[in-house]
């Protein structure tokens, strides 16, 4: 024992001391754990005067001793440090320090912006976690949006409720159109067969008048191919007069009254019609070829509805009524192409559920006139206007469309369904007098007995007998 010389001891316990230093810090009592905030600093009194001090990393925590036993701890960067304190008795104490980031600027944050969202925030070096219960989609986006400038990266764990049950939105709509056409007609043609020794005929051109067929002989003859309306003929005066005198009205309502039903922000359409053919002559390697392209028209509409937090509605509404005008077609290669008499709105509204309103009042008013007469005969006063015709249309129509948006939510399951009504009674069932599908009344002369109903064979041979030949027995 006397080889071993004290020196020696205290070199073994050093190096058992850093062999197994988890049993060293036993011995000394158990590292205290401290979590401190980003840019934060704390103090440490210690109850004996310190020798010496210590930190891991001193880019996380650094210390700065200010009195014999008061030390100042700053945290400079996040992560973990411990920071070992040695007294002057040799007692030592281990302080194991994570240092976090300053969560509370963040919370604020998140509560001002988002009232009713329950988040919580944690954080992991350089990293912040969401985690929680959100209403929407769109509120945990900008809720990661604005963590973003905090930190390197955000992880959201936030869960997004189940979304309520959403409103849907029903459009009515009555297109209503009235048209009015009046035409007016005047004219007269005039044809002599002989009188005065001559034959002949006059008119503007017009209105047809007759032809003469025979000129010559014993007797002249024309041919009438359009009387007009008012004809008179004098055999003795050998003199005909073909009058045109025609005034007509019309009327043509069209009534459209077409449901849509669409959820909010999303786009519904509706087209009542048909399609028209159309020629297209194709280019490049095809050139030459033709192809034909279907066009729409009719009625019309296309409408987005959005809903706004005053429980108001607001719409972009397109209605559109079209109608083939073979007035104004083209013809090419052979093709007939139609035009399109097109008349369309556009217009944005916000109003209330239930509330109505006109987005279109169109008028369409047309006048039509030709004049025709000879020159010369014409300008004689009074029988002047024998030589003068005149063909006048006039053509009014008026549109107006009429939006009523009303809001529709989904019937639960327990509810009762509204089932469609039906003008008539669809598929009755033929029932006979006990319940029994079937014919409503059993031959006259059948031997089922009246009062106990018939039982087994015998009653179903009675119901066949009276429902397929009406027999006045059953077997």
């Amino acid at each position: 024992m006397s080889a071993w010389s004290p020196c020696f001891f205290r070199a073994a316990a050093a190096a058992a001391c850093l062999m197994f230093g988890s049993g060293a810090v036993w011995a000394q009592g158990q590292a205290e754990e401290i979590r401190v905030s980003l840019g934060k600093s704390l103090v440490i009194d210690y109850p004996e005067d310190v020798s010496r001090i210590s930190t891991s990393n001193p880019e996380i925590v650094d210390y700065v001793p200010v009195s014999t036993r008061e030390i100042l701890l700053h945290a400079k960067g996040l992560g973990t440090a411990t920071v070992v304190i040695w007294a002057k008795s040799g007692q030592r104490n281990f302080y194991n320090m994570t240092v976090d980031m300053n969560l509370e600027p963040i919370r604020k944050v998140l509560r001002d912006t988002f009232p009713n969202e329950e988040v919580t925030v944690a954080s992991s070096r350089e990293a912040i976690t969401l985690t929680g219960r959100v209403s929407t989609q769109s509120a945990a986006d900008k809720m990661v949006a604005l963590m973003t400038p905090f930190a390197k990266t955000v992880v959201n764990n936030m869960r997004v409720s189940a979304p309520p049950v959403e409103k849907q939105i029903l459009l009515r709509v009555k297109f209503a159109e009235l048209n009015r056409n009046a035409a007016t007609q005047v004219g007269v043609n005039l044809v002599s067969t002989g009188a005065l020794n001559t034959i002949g005929s006059t008119g503007t051109g017009q209105f047809t008048s007759a032809r003469p067929s025979v000129i010559g002989g014993d007797s002249n003859r024309f041919t009438i191919s359009d009387a007009l309306n008012i004809f008179a003929f004098r055999p003795d005066l050998n003199l005909a007069a073909f009058v045109k005198l025609l005034q007509q009205q019309g009327m043509l309502q069209i009534l459209a009254e077409p449901n849509l039903v669409t959820s909010n922000g999303k786009e519904a359409s509706f087209l009542v019609g048909g399609e028209f053919p159309v020629p297209v002559l194709q280019g490049g390697s095809n050139a030459g070829a033709v192809t034909i392209q279907f066009r729409e028209f009719g009625i019309r509409l296309t409408f987005n509805p959005s809903m706004t937090d005053n429980k108001t509605l607001k719409m972009y509404v397109k209605p559109e009524v079209s109608t083939i005008d073979l007035a104004n077609a083209v013809t090419f290669n052979g093709f007939t192409i139609p035009a399109l008499a097109t008349r369309r709105v556009e217009s944005n509204i916000e109003l209330g559920s239930g509330q109505s309103f006109v987005i279109g009042g169109l008028i369409d008013d047309r006048v039509n006139e030709s004049l025709s007469r000879i020159p010369g005969l014409a300008n004689i006063p009074l029988l002047g206007t024998l030589f003068k015709s005149r063909n006048e249309n006039r053509s009014k129509t008026e549109l107006i469309v009429m939006v009523t948006p009303e809001f529709v939510e989904p019937v639960a399951a327990g509810d009762p369904k509204n089932l469609p009504q039906m003008p008539g009674e669809f598929l009755r069932p033929m029932m006979l007098p006990n319940g029994v599908p079937g014919s409503s009344n059993v031959g006259a002369g059948s031997s089922a007995s009246k009062g106990a109903p018939a039982r087994g064979g015998r009653h179903r041979a009675a119901t066949r007998a009276s429902l397929s030949a009406g027999s006045a027995s059953a077997p």
